[in-house]
Parts: structure tokens; sequence; C-alpha cells
């Protein structure tokens, strides 16, 4: 049995993990190889203005091996560091389903294939779900423990496109809609802070994804990593980012206002130390969690009660 632990005051995924599999569960990064349509040509070729050259998010991954060798060396570390007993495995940097529908059943199988696996999380673009994929991947939501993330960053086409995303809300509409037709969890990536966005237009993306039955979300704050146009941006001054607690205040706004059966999977970002600009604040993960628990407890609020 997992260690009980006071209740949040929003719907943690770790604890649906707890529910799910009672024992200790953690995701293990992995780089599966892929590109992204908006590097290799096909819609741009420099990618979104805040992605660096290892894909966004996919920092700390162990390059040059393969997907299973990857997943063992991640087993060892996700042990030593926190007692977790099964695993599942993440295909997170760039477009995990840009690729035939052979290569990728070969990817993931391989995946599944290592001991103590009990699920896959698959991570990709709107954009990268032509009907034989999502079809191949409803067989892996029958057989395991599966979700689909969609990066969406905003709702907003202007947003979209000054962000230089190479796709609109339709085309995530779109995904959102067959990929639940299939029965797949769908978690949504959002980012707060972005240049062209007012604190209402943030606000309302909660009614938004209410509305189109996301079953989980994922929060990051606009942070600059070295190597991008958004830095070359933010070295001109042309980028105001936002300050902890204007940040902790608006997830907590933005939960208040999300359907309490959504999964809050991600509060915050942490982009690689290494290569982080700013906002330096974010480094601090823990403490920018517990000031939003700290927020919601001060407000006696929680997520949904403002649906």
């Amino acid at each position: 049995m997992v260690d009980t632990l006071p209740p949040k005051r929003y719907n943690a995924f770790s604890d649906e993990l707890k529910r799910h599999f009672d024992c200790r569960v953690h995701r293990i990064s992995v780089d599966a190889g892929f590109t992204c349509p908006n590097r290799d040509g096909t819609v741009g070729t420099i990618g979104c203005i805040f992605c660096g050259g290892h894909g966004s998010g996919a920092a700390g991954i162990r390059r040059g091996l393969s997907v299973a060798e990857q997943i063992e060396d991640g087993k060892e570390v996700m042990r030593r560091k926190y007692k977790a007993h099964k695993f599942i495995a993440y295909f997170q940097a760039y477009s995990n389903t840009y690729a035939p529908v052979e290569r990728l059943r070969a990817l993931y199988d391989e995946a599944m294939a290592v001991s103590d696996v009990v699920g896959l999380i698959i991570g990709t673009r709107p954009d990268c779900l032509p009907e034989d994929v999502v079809e191949l991947l409803a067989e892996y939501n029958e057989k395991t423990y599966f979700w689909l993330e969609l990066g969406l960053q905003s709702p907003l086409d202007r947003t979209l496109k000054a962000i230089r995303r190479g796709h609109d809300f339709a085309a995530f509409v779109d995904a959102v809609r067959r990929s639940k037709a299939r029965g797949l969890r769908v978690c949504a990536h959002v980012i707060f802070g972005l240049p062209v966005e007012s604190r209402g237009e943030m606000l309302e993306t909660a009614a938004i994804l209410n509305g189109l039955g996301i079953d989980g979300v994922k929060l990051h704050l606009l942070h600059v990593m070295e190597g991008t146009e958004l830095a070359e941006l933010y070295g001109k001054g042309e980028i105001r980012l936002l300050d902890r607690d204007e940040y902790v205040g608006l997830v907590c706004d933005f939960l208040e206002r999300l359907d309490p059966a959504i999964s809050i999977q991600r509060l915050t970002g942490d982009g690689a130390r290494d290569y982080l600009l700013a906002p330096l604040w974010s480094l601090q993960k823990f403490e920018v969690l517990n000031a939003i628990d700290g927020e919601l407890e001060r407000r006696g609020s929680f997520q949904g009660c403002k649906t």
C-alpha cells in the first residue's frame, strides 16, 4: 500500500495513480528520436518560439540509448529517488506520433516489453494524429493504462500564430474529438504568460477545456530557454514574464474555474537549469507548488468551486 498524504484542493494526477495501481508509479521520459512538422519543413523549420533544440520539456533525457535502455536507466533513478515500484513510459520529446504506424508500434512495444512498465503516455501535436495513428493508440488504450498528451498552449489563434505554433485551435478540437470518440484519455498542455494574451483570456481557457471534455491538464509558465527565438525577444525587452505571485494567483483562479473531474498533471514548468534564462524563480519548483497549495487554503477554495 502507498503512503497516505493530506488531500489536495485539486484533482492531483498522483492521487489517480495511487488509486489505480495501489503502489508507487512514476513516469519515465523517453526520447525515441522523433522530429516535428514544425521543424522538418512540413509546417516550418525552426519550431515554436519557446522550443529549444532538444524539444520542449525534454531536458534530462539521456540521448543515444534505445527506448528500452532509457527506461531501464530511468527505473534505477526512480527506484532510488522515489521508491517507485511500477513505471509508465512517457514518450515526451518532440511529436511522438509523427511516424508511420509500423515504426510507432515497434517503439511502443519496445517500451511495454520492459519489466514493470504498466502504461504509456504519448505526447504529440494535434496535427500529428491521422486516423491510422488514432486507431493504433486506441489499441494500446485497450490493453494498458494510457494517456494521450496534446500540446494546445492556447485556444486563441492569434496567440498560436504569434508563437509560430503551426496549427490552429480547430486542429486541437478535431484531434480531441476523434481521440475521445475512441475512448482515449486526453491531457492538454497550456502555457500561461504568452505575450499577446490578457489575464482574462488565460482564465477563459478553463471553460473551453471544460466544454471539450478534456481529461487532464498540464499547466506551464512561459519560461525563456537559451537558443530560442523567445530568448532573443526577451533580450530586447520585448517580452514580459509573470512574477511568482502573479503566476500563483493565476493558477489558483484557473483551478477554481476548471471542472473538478479534470486531472491536474502539472502546475508549473521546470526548464533545464543549465539553459534557463528566466524566470529564475521557477527553479524552486516545490516552493511554487507549496505557494499554490497555500493560496488555495488561504482562500478556502478548491478546483471547480467557481464552475
